[in-house]
């Protein structure tokens, strides 16, 4: 008699339920199955104007992109946690600001060991604890242990520590030791690295062979950016994101067949767009905008793919799709592209990756989910932190008091209904260098001189310099509305503005989070 009464209290209930309140009241019913699934492509390097929807006078077509905008809703205010990879996906992955870790860099060869703690909550774990399968694919990123034939773990870099693996040995911090049911994908990034080779699961199937042959390679202005690495004989250069939607499409294709009455989460990270720019076969030429445009458009066609098989397998109505990526475009693809094909991947921002000017960190953000988004434009600011936070609440998930500390749910912006949950007043932004900055409204206070990542005296980026207004200031200071270029440090005209952000930033950093805390 209480399972008859609890369902048709809940039944009357859910016409008037947020979605967050409707997965949970559907969790306490047994129906789990009514969840969505999850797919989140993150692409590597993906700049704000590379993508047409973002920049009308980008040189590349990415019509499936601007498909999946016009169906879902587009953020225009979105940021990367980081201006470089590995402290990226870390916060995506966590919703914890790397900075808080003392991480500075970025991962390559062997570099480990993982980032994330073995009882540290990650987004693919949040999920598979409300029934979600959990898989990824592509570029991991965020740190390995690898070990030689002693059991070592080895701490020495470049080729010379690749040498050393012993691959009959498992690695232990691998993202199925992270939340991930399944992983297919790289260490550290594909197409430059020393260690060129796929992981499945937590080890290597097919251990490098020899070292990489870069004459074989094409060779252009996006080409050289590889470094000469050991490589498997099953690892080519310009297949590698073929590869990576091979093994997202099987993850679907077997999902649907073998737990169609279960949600997934997929996270599929890929090479492109980060350089070398090594596109497909079929993608080389197919645009007008050199080696870099056809990856690009690799990378869009990509999108399109992974829409139709969710579309074939009948999962498309039923998934929140994602679509973002990891910092700004790199610095020599922007010089080129501007220069060859007039393209500017950080149309309209100042600055690049690595640079904590907004072109280092404003990046693409759209999400469709049918039934629930209606199509449009969301001017809300919104950090990749916040992932966590918004899956939490669409699957009625409750996040811990010690988890995700600098994650917000943007599910209020996707549905135009509140939730209930804590609002994002200001984002934290930080650099390669770990220079730090702070957003709140229209003012934005870098806490630091230049850029906080690449130098512009010197070198290819020298011809885009911009003088500071106010060059005797400690740090600099915007208003984003007035001034979206970033061009006038308002630093000495407003010091009561840059005495408050100070202050903000100084008791976020102390106090270890930016989310109020959930008893």
């Amino acid at each position: 008699m209480k399972a008859i009464t609890l369902f048709i209290v809940t039944c009357w209930l859910f016409p008037f339920l947020s979605p967050a309140a409707e997965a949970r009241s559907k969790a306490a019913t047994g129906a789990s199955s009514s969840m969505p699934n999850i797919l989140f492509i993150l692409a590597d390097d993906l700049g704000y104007g590379d993508v047409r929807c973002y920049n009308d006078q980008s040189k590349v077509p990415t019509p499936n992109i601007d498909r999946l905008a016009g169906g879902g809703m587009r953020f225009t205010d979105a940021h990367s946690p980081s201006t470089v990879c590995t402290p990226s996906r870390y916060s995506l992955l966590t919703g914890k600001m790397a900075f808080r870790i003392n991480y500075r860099s970025v991962f390559e060869g062997v570099g480990g060991p993982c980032l994330i703690r073995e009882d540290q909550l990650t987004l693919p774990q949040m999920l598979r604890n409300q029934g979600y399968a959990t898989a990824m694919t592509g570029k991991w990123h965020v740190g390995l242990s690898f070990f030689d034939k002693d059991g070592q773990r080895i701490t020495k870099g470049g080729i010379e520590g690749v040498k050393l693996i012993d691959y009959s040995r498992a690695i232990p911090d691998a993202p199925v030791h992270r939340g991930f049911d399944r992983f297919f994908g790289t260490a550290c990034c594909p197409g430059t690295d020393y260690l060129y080779a796929f992981i499945d699961g937590d080890r290597i199937p097919v251990p490098p062979a020899g070292v990489l042959d870069k004459i074989k390679l094409p060779r252009h202005p996006y080409a050289f950016d590889n470094r000469v690495g050991m490589i498997a004989p099953d690892y080519d250069l310009e297949e590698v994101d073929m590869v990576f939607l091979k093994k997202s499409r099987e993850f679907l294709e077997q999902h649907a067949k073998s737990h169609p009455e279960k949600p997934f989460f997929l996270l599929h990270s890929t090479h492109a767009v980060h350089l070398p720019s090594f596109a497909a076969k079929p993608f080389q030429g197919s645009t007008k905008a050199g080696p870099h445009g056809d990856f690009i458009h690799e990378f869009d066609w990509i999108v399109g793919e992974l829409i139709k098989t969710l579309e074939q397998l009948g999962m498309a109505d039923n998934t929140v799709i994602m679509l973002s990526s990891d910092n700004g475009p790199e610095t020599t693809s922007v010089v080129h592209m501007r220069a060859d094909h007039h393209h500017d991947g950080a149309r309209p921002w100042r600055g690049v990756k690595r640079d904590q000017w907004e072109g280092g960190h404003r990046v693409p953000l759209i999400v469709r989910w049918p039934g629930h988004i209606t199509a449009g434009v969301s001017h809300a600011t919104v950090c990749l932190t916040d992932v966590i936070a918004t899956c939490a609440a669409i699957t009625g998930a409750q996040l811990p008091a010690n988890a995700a500390g600098d994650s917000f749910s943007f599910l209020p912006a996707l549905t135009g209904k509140p939730d209930g949950s804590p609002r994002r007043d200001y984002t934290l932004h930080q650099t390669i260098s770990l220079a730090l900055a702070i957003r709140r409204g229209p003012w934005k206070y870098l806490d630091h001189r230049g850029s906080g990542g690449n130098n512009y005296d010197r070198g290819e980026l020298k011809p885009f310099a911009h003088a500071d207004t106010a060059p005797e200031a400690p740090g600099q200071l915007y208003h984003l509305e007035t001034d979206p270029g970033e061009r006038t440090n308002l630093y000495f005209k407003h010091p009561e503005m840059v005495k408050e952000l100070k202050a903000l930033l100084d008791a976020s950093k102390a106090s270890g989070r930016t989310a109020p805390r959930v008893p």
